[in-house]
This record gives C-alpha cells, structure tokens and sequence, in this order.
C-alpha cells in the first residue's frame, strides 16, 4: 500500500508549482507576451468567459489593457493588428484552421468551412468560386431568385404585417428562402415567406437560445457531446436532464432539409439533372464533379454535406445583419441616416425595377449610401464578430513575439472594428464615417474585416451583399421603419456560437426578437400601399 510521507507531499508539490505555474509564467516561449497569469496557466480561464458568454467582450478589454498581442490560454494567443491580420490570414500565409471547426461537420464529413488544411480547402473552392462569382450574382437567374425573395418580403408586410415586424424571424424567413432556393433550385428550396408551416419549422432549433451551451459542449468535451447524443432507447432517456441542449439540438432540421434535398436530387432523372435551371444550382454543379463521373470526385456525403453547410451558413449570417441595420436606422437618433437613405433608393430610375416594382440586383450594388449603412452595420454588428482560431505547422513570428508550433493564434472582428484609433466613437452607428474622403477612409478600410480575408475569405460575400442591398432599397422605396417609444432603450441580441452579440450601450437586451414598424410612403412605386 502506497504510503504518502512528508518528502513525497512536498516534492509532488513543487513538481505541481513547476508544471503549471513556473514553467507556463517564466519558461514557455509564449510566457513574453503579456496577458493575465490566470490564462497563461490554465484553458479553463477563458472557457469560463466562453460558458459566461463574454470570451469576445473580455478579449476586447485584454488588448485595451496589455495590447495588441495577449495571451490568453497556455498555448492561445489573440492579436489585434493590421501586422498580424496579414501574416495568419493572408493569402498564402500557411496558417490552417484548427479543430474548433470541426463541430460544423455536416454528416461527418468535412466541408469548405471545416477542412483544416488550406490545400483540401482551396480544391474544394475551385469547384465553387464562380459559381458564387460577383458576375453571376449580379445577373441572370441568381438575382432573379432574389428579386422575387424580395417581392415575397414586401408581400409579407402587407399581407401579415404582425408576422413581418417581428423581424428577426421574418428575415430568417427571407435568408432561409433564398440561399435554399440558391443551392437546390425547385428541389429543395424552402417557402417560409409564402406561409409554409412545415419550412418555417425548420428555424426552430435555430431560435433556441439553449445552442449556446451546447457549442460550449462541443468546444470542449467533443467526444463526451458526442457520445451523450448518440444514446438511444432507455440510457437516452436517463440522460435527456444532462443534455446541454433539448433535441432537436442545433440546425437539426437545416440538416434533415438538406440531406433530403440530396436525396431527391440524386433520385432524378438523369436527364432533369442536365436541365439548364437545375446546372445553375450549387447541388448542380457539384453533380458534375459527382465521384460517378470521374476518379476521386465528390462521394453522395461530400456533395450533400457542402449544400448543406452553405445553408447553414446563408441563414443567420444575413439575416442577423439585415436586423440590426433596420433597427439601427429605425432608432430616433439615427433618423437622418435613414431619411438619406430612403433619398437615394427613391432615386432609383424606373427603368432599373422589374415588372413587380422591385429594384433589380445590379444597381442597388452601385449605391454608395447604401454601402455605407451595410458597412457600418458590419463594423458595429458583425454576424460572426468572434474569434477566428488557426495554427501553423512549425514555429514563426507574429508582432514580433516567438510563437511556438501548433499555437492557436486568433483575431476578432469585434475589437478590429471596435479600435479607437481607427474608428472615432467606436460604439456610435454613423454610416457617414465611410463617406469621407479616401485619405480618411483608407485606414477604416483595412481595419474592417467583416468577411474575413486572403483564400479564406467568405465565398459567399457577393451573394449576402446582393442580397442586403436589394432588399433595403425595396424596403426604403417602399416604407420608413420606426421602433416603439417603449422599446428605445432595448437592443435586439443574436446568437454566435456561445455568446450573444447586441448594442452594449443601451441597458436592455432581448435576445432574438426585433419589433419594427413598417410605414407605407405615399410615393411608393407599388400602387397598394397608398
């Protein structure tokens, strides 16, 4: 029987003090670059912020206290410089993604977003740039499908102008319709602004603000997430208190949406599949590099999970944007903006609308105004304003600080955008900033990192822009918007991994509800609105 004595209490002792507190404050490479001790010891320090929801927001303080460069793990490091924004997320810059992404695997299969390695990353890119090129955005059936998502929109607000002020399941609704519409065509697109009980069911889980502890879960005890899920029959149903979230957890029924559109399509004839309207299609085009057709194509679980982790990602992202724009110019303080807005899209010449009185795609693009309003609406309320992790394969130099391999170094959005020296009065909303002249604006610019950058910069940028840019100027040709005097004081709050995102400076937060008024102008194009 192991006996503990008085020499072995203290020697375990100081192997302790040794292990986690000399050797991460005072030997390890990463122990020069500043940041609280308690991080530098220990993960679990800023897995508490995360399991807070405040990882984003105590970064943003660290770099205000100790700098551009903070640690903030035992080997994790946030920067926040234009120097490091080039070096890890430049183009060709080596750095890859790390195993945090790998939660967003759809049917176990890795997908544009997930792959770790920047090569597995760029061959799968070749397969889809074009597709989702600003060229083909702009023009033809893409802004097509578009048009008449906005026309469903501006439908809605009069036909159920209750369900259309609630906007931020209304633009789900609207995010939803387009991006399904995107990728499956007839096959798999869904109708939620149309009325579909049974498509706008697929938004529930997405709704449930309980996602935000079970991406805490995934975070941190994959395996264990994995295995408490996978129960079934008596065990599940001994386990259910313990889940972190109820099922169905997380994009649940996006996934089923998307698996069963696959199915559908890979039943269809061959011949329907060679259709021009069908090849135009995300799932259309990845057909054609199907593994039936050639050497190392795409498996079923390949081509179906790439459909389906672009509509995971074409839903919250627009629409939580589009919210926080509309509410942001509705507030009274912000009125002027609007006004000048609703100046220029009126400006719109007839001849650019279609035969349903909607802006057609290309031009809304060209409107300077309006690219402010969606600029500072990214700046201030970026979809995904948290950390981006990555890692190198070998040692390299950040800033100036060693960085050890296998490093996790990240940056935000948040705090690029929120830098007070780039951006005077980071917190206000004022879209007037990015009509300055260009010597005013060139810094603002390169701080600015909302889609982010280099090989993997978001592929579906022009499409989200496109997007945005036509339905504001249907909306503001259309109507001006107001919030209620009861509700001034309250920002709308959306969900990001494991924190929730609003406007800090105001003292109420309703996470995932958004009301507005939709006010018909008398010189509205559309003749019963008047």
């Amino acid at each position: 029987m192991l006996q503990l004595t008085p020499l072995s209490v203290v020697s375990f002792g100081l192997f302790l003090l040794y292990r986690f507190i000399y050797v991460p404050l005072f030997y390890d490479p990463l122990s020069r670059i500043p940041g609280p001790w308690s991080f530098a010891i220990s993960k679990w320090r800023l897995a508490y912020e995360e399991w807070k929801g405040t990882r984003t927001q105590t970064i943003h303080r660290l770099h205000a206290r100790y700098g551009p460069a903070v640690r903030i793990g035992p080997a994790e490091v946030a920067f926040n410089s234009l120097a490091a924004l080039r070096t890890i997320y430049g183009a060709g810059s080596g750095f890859e993604r790390t195993s945090f992404y790998d939660m967003f695997d759809v049917y176990g299969k890795k997908n544009l977003f997930t792959f770790h390695s920047s090569k597995d990353h760029g061959d799968r890119k070749k397969l889809l740039a074009h597709a989702y090129s600003k060229s083909v955005i702009v023009k033809g059936s893409v802004a097509r499908g578009i048009e008449e998502k906005v026309r469903q929109f501006i439908d809605l607000i009069q036909r159920d102008p209750v369900c259309a002020s609630e906007i931020f399941t209304s633009l789900h609704y609207f995010a939803l319709d387009t991006i399904s519409d995107f990728l499956y065509g007839d096959i798999g697109k869904t109708t939620c602004l149309l009325g579909c009980g049974e498509d706008r069911a697929l938004l529930d889980d997405i709704m449930n603000i309980e996602r935000r502890k079970l991406s805490w879960f995934a975070v941190h005890f994959p395996k264990f997430t994995g295995w408490l899920y996978s129960r079934t029959g008596a065990l599940e149903m001994l386990l259910q208190p313990f889940y972190p979230m109820r099922k169905p957890t997380t994009y649940t029924g996006i996934r089923k949406h998307g698996l069963r559109a696959w199915e559908a399509f890979s039943a269809s004839s061959a011949q329907s599949k060679l259709d021009p309207a069908v090849r135009s299609t995300i799932i259309g085009k990845l057909w054609e590099h199907h593994e039936s057709h050639k050497n190392g194509g795409l498996s079923d679980l390949d081509t179906a999970s790439e459909c389906a982790d672009h509509l995971l990602a074409g839903i919250d992202t627009t629409s939580d944007t589009l919210m926080f724009l509309i509410w942001a110019l509705s507030r009274s303080e912000n009125r002027i903006y609007q006004e000048r807005l609703i100046q220029e899209v009126r400006g719109i010449p007839t001849a650019v609308l279609n035969v349903d009185g909607i802006p057609s795609v290309e031009p809304c693009g060209r409107l300077p105004y309006l690219d402010a309003v969606i600029k500072e609406t990214l700046r201030l309320y970026a979809p995904l304003p948290s950390s981006e992790p990555r890692s190198f394969h070998a040692a390299t130099t950040i800033d100036g600080y060693h960085i050890p391999k296998g490093t996790i170094v990240s940056m935000a959005p948040y705090s690029l955008h929120r830098n007070p020296l780039v951006f005077t009065d980071p917190l206000k909303f004022n879209p007037e900033r990015w009509l300055a002249p260009a010597s005013e604006t060139a810094d603002m610019k390169k701080w600015w990192w909302a889609f982010s950058s280099g090989g993997r910069m978001c592929i579906g940028m022009h499409l989200a822009l496109a997007e945005m840019t036509t339905l504001v100027s249907a909306i503001y040709r259309n109507y001006h918007t107001t919030i209620n005097q009861r509700l001034k004081h309250t920002t709308p709050g959306i969900t990001s991994r494991f924190e929730v995102f609003y406007d800090e400076t105001l003292p109420v937060m309703r996470e995932h509800e958004c009301r507005i008024g939709f006010h018909p102008r008398c010189m509205a194009p559309i003749p019963s609105k008047c």
